[in-house]
Formats: structure tokens, sequence, C-alpha cells
């Protein structure tokens, strides 16, 4: 189940974050709920991030198997999302959650000693229908435990627990991989063949357990007579067919959605291809990747943070547009890399603009489409977000696979030498320049598109007075 835009005011003149949303805190229920799912969130992102580094390898760096194994976490949400919803309506919200966190734990327990592409591929598949029923069971539960003008707040800290983990959880891998790696240096420690990604897996396994713990104390009721909704397994297909005529009839909401959605297709490559090239062109590890992920997490966190800061002095529609072109210039930079410390900072920067790109482009869409026609957009943008993102998983290891047959047929072991300094062009770095590329052009085509779409507006408004038509409002500041 997609979660909701996270710091996007209902009202333009609201502020992005309630005011003081820690007093929420005050009531003991909800604060246990709120760790438990830090928790399990927690344990999701390590959880990813250990079976992507698993992945290549025992793939040997294959783009197109891990890739594979993404498309495994997002096709079941992509499918399945409206079933979470009936399953949770019908059954004990508690148990739902503490049957999911064990189940995950169990099987992030056996993962470790799971070598088959195979094997990965259905825990990905399993740990991510989990997760489809622990989310929406956890957000149906929150109005049993808060007051009704407390949820905004709890709302909030949801978001920050679903999404602020994410560099959290990178830091933990990471450490935990050199962790394992150096225990692993120990002779009597190498009978049992600990790979890098065991013990962040065992950990990860824990937080879960930790978890179930918490949630199987909390007093949350169950109607027994209480009936779900029947299952509409064609809703996505739908949703598709229904947000591309929408997008079709507005051309300011088109520049932003399509801008979003090329530019996660470009930048979403760095997800499936990261661990092939932590190895392939940095020459690193496990622990390398982990690294990688955490600068994306906090460079994210940080972009959002300075621009909640400051987004009401900022044009937000030119922000939107160049934080797309910075996140592909960058990306193009990061993929040049063969230092980790810089590239670190470049895939920081992506991050921190990606993370602002995100929010304008929300913020945009809140403060210019009109009320009755704002719940079709934003149904049409988390449509697109998903579907590029799974274009994204698909393509971008195949195409990374066909410039490693391409560089390896033109280059001998796939270097070059420039000036007596060698340079190696693994498909991966190829790949990832293409993605930088397609954010640059993104951003640039989301420009045109805009200009376009105010323009027409003007003339229209000049030729009846009445722009409002097309369900769209003056931009105005934003």
């Amino acid at each position: 189940m997609s979660q909701p835009a996270p710091f996007i005011p209902s009202r333009p003149d609201e502020s992005p974050v309630p005011p003081a949303p820690w007093r929420v805190f005050g009531t003991r229920s909800y604060f246990r709920l709120w760790l438990a799912q830090v928790t399990s969130s927690t344990g999701d992102w390590v959880g990813l991030i250990a079976i992507l580094a698993i992945a290549a390898r025992v793939s040997h760096n294959s783009g197109a198997a891990v890739g594979l194994v993404m498309a495994a976490r997002v096709i079941p949400g992509f499918l399945l999302g409206t079933v979470g919803g009936v399953i949770i309506d019908r059954f004990d919200r508690r148990r739902v959650m503490v049957t999911c966190d064990v189940g995950r734990a169990v099987l992030l327990a056996v993962l470790p000693f799971m070598e088959s592409l195979a094997g990965l591929v259905a825990v990905s598949f399993a740990l991510e229908i989990m997760t489809l029923l622990w989310g929406p069971a956890k957000d149906a539960s929150v109005p049993h435990l808060v007051k009704t003008e407390q949820l905004p707040s709890a709302n909030t800290l949801s978001l920050v627990a679903s999404f602020a983990t994410f560099p959290l959880a990178s830091v933990c891998f990471s450490l935990l991989a050199a962790l394992a790696a150096w225990l692993g240096s120990f002779d009597f420690l190498k009978s049992i063949e600990l790979d890098q990604e065991a013990l962040a897996l065992l950990v990860d396994a824990l937080t879960f357990v930790v978890s179930a713990l918490i949630v199987v104390r909390l007093p949350i009721p169950h109607d027994r007579q209480r009936r779900g909704r029947r299952v509409d397994w064609t809703g996505t297909l739908r949703d598709i067919k229904d947000g591309l005529h929408f997008i079709r009839n507005h051309p300011r909401v088109r520049g932003i959605i399509i801008g979003l959605g090329l530019a996660l297709i470009g930048g979403g490559a760095m997800i499936p291809l990261g661990p092939v090239f932590a190895r392939k062109a940095l020459g690193g590890d496990s622990a390398t990747f982990g690294a990688l992920m955490a600068a994306l997490g906090f460079g994210a966190a940080a972009g959002v943070v300075a621009l909640l800061a400051l987004q009401r002095r900022l044009p937000k529609v030119t922000v939107f547009e160049f934080s797309i072109i910075g996140s592909g210039v960058f990306l193009f930079l990061g993929a040049t890399a063969t230092e980790l410390a810089f590239a670190v900072l470049a895939i920081a920067l992506v991050g921190a603009c990606a993370g602002t790109a995100y929010v304008t482009g929300f913020t945009v869409l809140q403060e210019t489409v009109h009320d009755e026609v704002r719940g079709r957009t934003f149904a049409t943008m988390y449509t697109v977000v998903r579907l590029c993102l799974l274009i994204s998983l698909v393509i971008s290891p195949l195409w990374a696979d066909f410039w490693d047959w391409v560089t390896g047929a033109v280059l001998e072991h796939r270097t070059a030498t420039f000036s007596g300094v060698h340079y190696s062009f693994p498909g991966v770095r190829v790949a990832l320049w293409c993605g930088g590329l397609i954010n640059i052009a993104a951003g640039f085509w989301a420009w045109w598109s805009m200009r376009r779409a105010e323009r027409a507006e003007a003339r229209r408004a000049e030729a009846d007075g009445d722009p409002g038509d097309t369900g769209v409002a003056d931009a105005g500041a934003a």
C-alpha cells in the first residue's frame, strides 16, 4: 500500500508539519505503536538492502538478477494493493501485525542460508506481501489510540518512522557488514562462513521480533462483525487508464507528474544497480553499497528539511524543475566516480535534489489544482510513480547488462587509458550515466511543459476570462 505524501499541506496556507507533533507521544499506546513502526520500518529497509547485496553476490554482479529481485518487491503493491485492505478489515488487526512481524523474522533468519536467485525472489515477494498487510493494519489502528484532533500529528510521525529510518538502516547495514567481514577474518569463525549480509539479516530478524512483542500488548479493539469490502482485481489497470486520461487533459499537471515519473525512471536505476556499481565500479563490497544507500537517504532527508525551512521564500515550480535537473547531474557525476568518498558525496546530492523535487512537486500540485479534481490528481500521481518505478527496476539492469556486453566487445577488459590513467567502463557505469541524462532531460521537459501550460492558460484567460474550467488554478508565486 502506498504511503500518503509526507509533509504536504492540504491547503496552500497550511503549515506542512503540524505544530509540536511530538505531543501525541503523551498517548502511551500510540507511542508504543510508533516504536513498533520505527523498529519494523528499520527492519524493512535493512532487509531490502541486504537482499539486493545478496542478489548481486550470488548472481556474480548481474544487474538483471538484482532487478528481478527488486521487481518482486514492487509487483505485489502494484497489483495486489487492494487485497491488503480487505484482509485487515476482516481480521483482528493486532493479530495481522504480529503474524506479519513473526513471518518476516522467520524469512530473514533463513535468508543467510539461501544461495539461489529463485529463493531470493520468493522471499522478497513474501516479505512485501507481509509489509502490505502490516502497514494498513497499523494505519487503521491509529484512530483507536489517539484523539481525532491528534491524527495529523500521528500521521506526520508515522511518515517520519517510515522514511527517516532509511538512512539509519543503511548505516546499520554498512556497519554490520563491515563487522561480519572482520569477524570472518578469525580462523575459528571461518568454518561457519559468515557472509557480510548474514549478521545484518540476523539482527534484522530480531527487529521484527521486538516489533511483534510491542504490538501484541497494544489495546487495539477488534469488531468481530466487521465486514471487508470485495477485492477489486482490476483496480490498478483502471487507475492507469483513468490517470492517463486525466493528465492528457491537464497540461500543468502533466508537466509535474510526467517530470517526476521520468526522473524516477532515471534516478531509480541507482537502487537495483547500486550493489553492482559498488563492486564493479568502486571495487567495494556490501559495506560499500550500504554507504551509498546511507548517503542517498541522508541526502534526501537534508533536502526535505532544508526545503521545509525555506519553501515559503522559494519559487516552487523553478525549484522543482532544477531539482530534477540537479539529480541527473549529480547522478552522472556519481557514476563517473572511482573513489568511494566522491561517489558518496555525489549520491548524497542526488538524494537532496530528489527529496526536494518530490516535496515541491506535490506541493505545487496541492497549490494549483482545484479541490474537485485533487483526488484524481494524486491518484494519478501515485499510479504513475509506481509504474515508472517498476519500469526502472526492470529495464535498468537489462540496460546495464547490454552495455556490459558492448564495452566488453569494444574495450579490452572494459578499460581505457587516458594520459597513462586507466579508467574502467563497466556496463553499470554507462547505465547510470544514461539514468543521469534521463533525469536532466526530464527536468528540461518539465520546464518546457510548465511554460507551455502557462502560456496556454494565459491565452485562454484573455479569450474568455475563465481559466478555472481546466481544474487547475493559477500557480502564482508557486
